[in-house]
């Protein structure tokens, strides 16, 4: 089993910049595709972004599509999320998850999930 943990997230200025964090545990994280999920106050957790487990292959919600960049790190557990030119609509608890399919942008492929890390993001 996988567990996540996401670090990174805080408040930041229109068009400033975050790098989000999610450690995993286990020994076999490299055979997960990794995903980042947001969900913001009164709305579904949305797919951002996916990168798969076999050749980095990557995917992402139009609405990131240029800002954002998905990276995953397999010696250190760790998948990345670099956010640029973020925007006021960014705002959300972002969450990374781990799937044992190729990383789609369906919520339900995903088997685990970390707690979640709030990203403000002020006009």
């Amino acid at each position: 089993q996988v567990q996540l943990v996401e670090s990174g997230g805080g408040l930041v200025q229109a068009g400033g910049s975050l790098r989000l964090s999610c450690a995993a545990s286990g020994r076999t994280f490299s055979s997960y595709a990794m995903g980042w999920f947001r969900q913001a106050v009164g709305k579904e957790r949305e797919f951002v972004a996916s990168i798969s487990w076999n050749f980095g292959s990557t995917l992402y919600a139009d609405s990131v599509k240029g800002r954002f960049t998905i990276s995953r790190d397999n010696a250190k557990n760790t998948v990345f999320l670099q956010m640029n030119s973020l925007k006021p609509e960014d705002t959300a608890v972002y969450y990374c998850a781990a799937s044992f399919g190729s990383g789609s942008a369906y919520r339900d492929e995903y088997d685990y999930w970390g707690q979640g890390t709030q990203v403000t993001v002020s006009s």
